[in-house]
């Protein structure tokens, strides 16, 4: 469930803050990275509030007084943050308030986002159909809007 989690993303945090200086590209590593943990045996830290929180702490701290780069770099908690929303992951008190509920929460379990069918493939759906609709909202069929897009992390917000 890639689709799922970088469309959505990309469209929730477009639309919310209409960030010209937000890397998008960012947004989705941040959005994606914990389907990763699948590999691993997770969840893990990565779908924790609390990983996700000092990402954005870490963020903050390293660039201070680089008002660009610190705008930049927000996409990867803020799509961390948007992973923990679109997966439902508050949902799982033992991960959601891990460290809390105990160091023994994580891991050895399925994460959801693998093993959700045929539900999942339906999120996958509608995630292709948002992303089609960020394609034509964006007009990212046009080569300078798509290079923007793919060499800068950059949506060009088109007015209605």
């Amino acid at each position: 469930m890639l689709i799922w989690f970088a469309a959505l993303s990309v469209f929730l945090v477009a639309e919310t803050f209409k960030s010209p200086g937000l890397d998008y590209r960012l947004v989705v590593l941040g959005a994606v990275s914990p389907v990763l943990e699948g590999l691993i045996g997770g969840p893990w830290l990565l779908h924790t509030p609390l990983f996700a929180a000092v990402t954005l702490c870490g963020v903050m701290l390293m660039t201070q007084n680089r008002r660009l780069l610190r705008r930049r770099c927000l996409g990867i908690p803020i799509g961390l943050f948007a992973h923990l929303v679109l997966d439902a992951t508050w949902a799982d008190s033992g991960v959601f308030w891990w460290p809390f509920t105990g160091f023994d929460t994580l891991g050895g379990s399925q994460i959801r986002e693998v093993f959700r069918w045929p539900g999942g493939l339906i999120l996958e759906v509608i995630g292709i159909v948002i992303a089609f609709w960020i394609w034509k909202r964006y007009r990212l069929f046009e080569p300078l809007r798509r290079k923007s897009l793919f060499k800068h992390g950059r949506l060009e917000r088109i007015e209605a």
